[in-house]
């Protein structure tokens, strides 16, 4: 929206403020512009002036929600302030990624001397302009350059219709990218579904995407919506499509092509006006080289690519996203941790997080369960053999590539080549354990 607000401090209010509301605002000297939530291009910005942005859902209904969500990710750097009804269910999810991003959050009635404080805390330029710039609404936190250019390339991506396929190892975070494209794009509204093709059994992955007819197969005693037809409309996520059988494939890309799909046991096409977002930790064009993926469908899916970098990549928000996840923790737990200690965060600095930001949630969870002081140590959070900054072992070796494998050597042949023990030693999950001896071409049954 053009910038028509007169003065050097301007409250942009998505909502209904009242009069009173109003006049408070301008005898202090803000003027008000009351903006249309729907608006697709935004809060403008002038050089020089103090914008702060007002997110008002006493009276908002999913639909605000959503216009809400989308106006925020916009805007990263214009301080945010929301104000909610005590009703409001600040627990849903995408009220808390909005909430997540704003810089003070008000209740019904609004506290006016209280909001005209932070107002001026916001006008001082000594102060920063948003409380948690870490925090983004898409669900990713960091402001690593390696975030900021998957933020921008989710922002790009989002309102072309056209397929992504989303790559990383294992726990960088490709459905949270996926449903920030699904929640930044035009189908925002529609169903966003989520299927995870290694987890379907080989027998009903067809049945399992495209549905069946009665009678179809054994058991199939009635007629079945597939994930992709109940997605109509909307998003569907195809998270480890590298798993997906031959025959499923074949499927797929037909319906890439033609926007149709059949349902299993008929032969009458039916429109799905799906986008496809797809995910995979493996290396697609080594699966298509070894026949195992075909190629037509890997360009059909390969029209954008996003790649979410390794937590390796982006040291510098390992602390940002502990504490992150420590504070999402206390929301919902009683917890005595508030903050980390400056060795548990030298500690966090310095592993290489083989399991990445999965690994990260999981360690600080269990550190928020077993800390028994206000600053989760070193201890609770199991890292005491991390290296420090000078390259010592850590609990899956020195930090080095090179080192990597010799650890994981080891540790397979202390643990007698079982897998689950090995994992438990290196205090990662048994799929890190095959992806890591994977990586280094280790083959338990040689080392044997």
């Amino acid at each position: 929206m053009d910038d028509t607000a007169r003065g050097g401090r301007c409250v942009v209010w998505f909502g209904q403020p009242i009069a009173a509301e109003q006049q408070s605002l301008a005898n202090s000297g803000w003027s008000v512009r009351v903006a249309n939530i729907q608006a697709r291009e935004g809060v403008g910005v002038r050089t020089g002036q103090t914008v702060v942005a007002m997110a008002d859902f006493r009276h908002g209904d999913d639909n605000v929600l959503q216009a809400m969500g989308r106006q925020i990710a916009q805007y990263p750097r214009v301080p945010w302030i929301a104000l909610v009804s005590s009703e409001m269910p600040t627990q849903q999810p995408l009220v808390k990624r909005i909430l997540l991003n704003c810089a003070e959050l008000f209740t019904a009635p609004i506290d006016m001397p209280r909001l005209l404080e932070t107002l001026a805390r916001f006008s001082d330029s000594k102060q920063p302009q948003v409380s948690m710039p870490e925090a983004d609404t898409l669900g990713m936190v960091g402001q690593s350059a390696a975030m900021l250019a998957v933020r921008s390339s989710i922002r790009k991506y989002a309102p072309v219709d056209l397929p992504v396929l989303i790559t990383g190892e294992t726990g960088t975070g490709k459905e949270v990218a996926a449903s920030a494209l699904h929640e930044l794009s035009v189908r925002a509204m529609r169903p966003f579904v989520t299927i995870n093709c290694g987890a379907l059994p080989s027998n009903l992955v067809q049945s399992e995407l495209f549905g069946h007819e009665r009678g179809a197969f054994t058991g199939a005693n009635a007629r079945r919506i597939g994930h992709i037809e109940s997605a109509s409309g909307g998003t569907v996520f195809l998270d480890e499509i590298g798993d997906l059988p031959l025959d499923a494939q074949t499927s797929l890309l037909r319906f890439l092509q033609e926007g149709t799909i059949e349902r299993v046991g008929s032969s009458q096409p039916i429109r799905a006006d799906v986008r496809v977002l797809a995910a995979t930790h493996v290396d697609l064009e080594t699966a298509v080289a070894a026949g195992h993926f075909r190629e037509d469908l890997y360009y059909r899916l390969n029209v954008l690519r996003l790649r979410m970098p390794a937590l390796r990549e982006r040291a510098e928000d390992v602390e940002m996203l502990a504490q992150h996840f420590l504070d999402a923790f206390r929301e919902q737990h009683h917890s005595h941790a508030r903050l980390f200690s400056d060795s548990a965060k030298q500690a966090m600095r310095a592993f290489s997080w083989p399991g990445n930001v999965r690994e990260l949630l999981n360690r600080v969870q269990r550190a928020a369960v077993v800390a028994e002081a206000t600053l989760i140590s070193v201890a609770d959070l199991d890292l005491q053999d991390a290296p420090l900054t000078n390259g010592h072992r850590s609990s899956l070796g020195l930090t080095r590539v090179s080192a990597e494998r010799e650890a994981v050597e080891i540790c397979l042949r202390e643990s007698r080549f079982n897998i689950s023990e090995c994992a438990r030693r290196l205090k990662v999950s048994r799929v890190t354990v095959y992806r890591l001896c994977k990586k280094h071409q280790l083959v338990p049954e040689q080392l044997r």
